[in-house]
């Protein structure tokens, strides 16, 4: 697990706010509904509540009483004010773990600033961006807005903010495993923020310090900065820096095989996390308590411990998270006895491997980028030696021939040119290794989603959900899959279903259909999106009947004497929404009734069949290429009763049809 991206939660928590914290006690609020009685009703009011519900841990609450804030502000026309409360709303939803939102606000902040020429506000909502994309894993993105607070932060002259942001950056070669330049700079900030007396910023950056020792396994220096962060912590009752700092502790004894000591670390993290409703740590502690169980062999409190984790995961949409919590399920499952749900965890714990590759990509950048900012500073620095020895020969040999000036003068020439020669080929050969790395990159994001909707996230950072009237929705599954994994042995069982799903894959490109995932031995695929074409239904009905096909063949040929997989298929069509899922690892997803209902048309079909709904069969029953066989009403599950069609291909026109089919694609 990438523990940094943990503490970087509050690293931009000096710039949260740009006015001193508060507590408004003249002012009766009510917490739950949200109220403030309205002889009272002004800007300042509901933002210091707001102050006193953030110190106390209840962000939720706090969020409605800055958004209050912010209207009246705008209503009033206090753009300071407005600024303000922008950043404090910014702050709830990035603790609540919803980055984007956070990021939007942000960046409304930094332009109400501008307008005022507010330096050190611009400076503050510069570094908060680049916090969220430090913690979402965009180091080049993350520096880029760092370096933009630098440039506000010298003409201010704010020795905080500075200090803030030399820890940011030493924040990211402690990422990179630089240790010693990450020290430097967390012990540069270190220095500011003794001088300033700043005890709340001097807790953070001793968590720091002792994590990079943790890194460097030196326990013992390690343990002593983790103590006086979390006694400054306490005395400042900052319950998220306690949270922090309690987790590393816990960490740095597990490293040390103290689990008993570890354990109890955790559990108190766990408590305060909870009560400050902070899903990251309240995940991530759960997890290393499962961890430890599963060591005593208490596999249910395991389980229990690590599927509440997963659940948080995913409303976080950490994949690093998601993918310790499914490797401590399918550790547990496995300890239990229970092979099918360890499988389908071992695959999910994959799947998050291979998201977090894209992540190691952008390091291996990040690297490539100081490389080449290290080659320039070198290739400066020897222009600047030869021409203090060019000068230093011209004065010498004035008292020399002519001859030998000359003589000298190419000689010198020559060096510098073959040292420029030397590493313009360096910077040549540095440039090509990060374009390899950048096309790794795009073929890995294409990899994941279709091409239209990967420019989208990489012009946007995001991608908007869309709605789409007519899309088709193919759902398989295969019959008894329980019962018939169980006679094959556990590297038997994945290579069939690997063979299955690339054989769907290739059917699913050969007819333009697109797939969108597969959950244990499920394939779910759609048609129409994210492009609708007028094809889209007959070509999804043909893959679908395909894709029988082949089971069947497989079936037929199998000589092993092992069992075979047979497999349901069913399809409907109807409006859904699409969109990415998660902040990390992105996952095009569709979601809707149709959905649901595509779902029921395979699990009510027959093994060998294509089962579709009536709707579908209205839209294609004039097609020649098929024939249909109707089925009647069947009792469905949560939707009554629904009239369903076997489709199979029509064997007249089969042969003409395949020929035009494969043109049209």
């Amino acid at each position: 697990m990438k523990r940094f991206q943990i503490l970087l939660t509050l690293l931009f928590f000096l710039f949260l706010g740009t006015q001193k914290l508060g507590f408004f006690g003249q002012v009766s609020a009510d917490p739950v509904k949200n109220t403030i009685p309205k002889t009272s009703q002004n800007g300042e009011d509901f933002y210091q509540k707001g102050e006193e519900l953030q110190n106390a841990g209840k962000y939720s609450e706090a969020l409605h009483f800055f958004e209050n804030s912010l209207d009246i502000y705008k209503e009033k026309g206090n753009t300071k004010g407005t600024g303000d409360a922008l950043n404090k709303i910014g702050t709830m939803y990035y603790y609540q773990g919803k980055y984007l939102e956070a990021m939007n606000y942000f960046n409304q902040c930094a332009s109400v600033y501008q307008k005022i020429n507010n330096i050190k506000g611009v400076s503050s909502a510069m570094n908060n961006i680049g916090a969220i994309h430090y913690y979402l894993g965009n180091h080049l993105k993350a520096l880029e807005y760092y370096k933009k607070a630098v440039g506000i932060q010298e003409k201010s002259g704010d020795q905080k903010i500075i200090a803030a942001t030399t820890q940011n950056i030493g924040g990211i070669y402690l990422n990179i495993k630089d240790f010693g330049n990450a020290m430097k700079y967390y012990k540069k900030a270190n220095t500011i923020y003794q001088k300033l007396g700043d005890n709340k910023s001097l807790a953070q950056n001793l968590n720091g310090i002792g994590e990079v020792y943790m890194k460097q396994h030196n326990f013992k220096n390690a343990h002593e900065n983790f103590i006086k962060s979390l006694q400054i912590a306490k005395s400042l009752n900052d319950k998220q820096k306690i949270t922090e700092v309690l987790f590393n502790l816990g960490e740095l004894l597990r490293m040390q095989n103290e689990v008993n000591e570890a354990r109890n670390y955790y559990n108190q993290s766990l408590e305060t996390a909870v009560k400050i409703n902070n899903l990251q740590y309240t995940s991530v502690s759960q997890i290393a308590i499962g961890n430890i169980l599963l060591q005593k062999g208490k596999a249910e409190e395991a389980r229990i411990k690590c599927e509440d984790a997963l659940s948080m995961a995913e409303k976080l949409g950490a994949i690093s998270v998601k993918k310790d919590a499914c490797d401590c399920l399918y550790k547990t499952y496995k300890l239990i006895g229970n092979n099918k749900k360890a499988l389908d965890y071992y695959e999910k714990n994959q799947a998050f491997k291979d998201s977090l590759q894209s992540e190691q990509t952008s390091n291996k950048i990040l690297g490539m980028e100081f490389q080449q900012k290290q080659l320039l500073d070198s290739i400066s620095f020897v222009k600047k030696e030869h021409l203090i020895q060019s000068r230093h020969k011209e004065e010498v040999e004035k008292k020399e021939r002519q001859k030998n000036y000359i003589m000298l003068t190419l000689f010198f020439i020559l060096i510098i040119a073959a040292g420029l020669w030397n590493r313009l080929s360096f910077m040549k050969k540095s440039r090509e290794a990060i374009r390899v790395e950048k096309d790794n990159s795009e073929r890995l994001l294409l990899n994941i989603l279709p091409q239209e909707i990967a420019d989208e996230l990489k012009e946007k950072g995001y991608v908007d959900a869309r709605n789409f009237s007519m899309v088709s929705i193919l759902f398989t599954d295969f019959k008894s899959f329980t019962e018939t994994s169980e006679k094959l042995s556990p590297q038997e069982l994945v290579e069939e279903i690997n063979i299955c799903f690339k054989a769907f894959d290739s059917i699913s490109e050969k007819y333009k259909i697109e797939k969108i995932k597969t959950i244990g031995d499920s394939y779910m695929a759609a048609g129409g999106i994210p492009q609708p074409h007028q094809d889209s239904l007959r070509n999804i009905v043909c893959a679908g009947i395909e894709m029988q096909e082949f089971m069947l063949k497989r079936k037929l040929e199998n000589k092993t004497g092992k069992p075979v997989f047979e497999m349901r298929l069913g399809i409907h069509v109807g409006p859904i929404v699409a969109g990415i899922v998660g902040v990390k690892k992105f996952q095009y997803d569709v979601w809707g009734d149709t959905v649901n209902t595509a779902s029921r048309m395979e699990s009510n079909g027959m093994t060998g069949k294509v089962n579709i709904s009536e709707y579908l069969y209205e839209q294609i029953k004039d097609e020649k290429d098929f024939s249909f066989h109707y089925r009647g009403n069947i009792q469905v599950k949560g939707k009554g009763e629904i009239k369903m069609y076997f489709v199979e291909r029509n064997q007249e026109t089969s042969a003409s049809y395949a020929a035009v089919a494969f043109i049209g694609n």
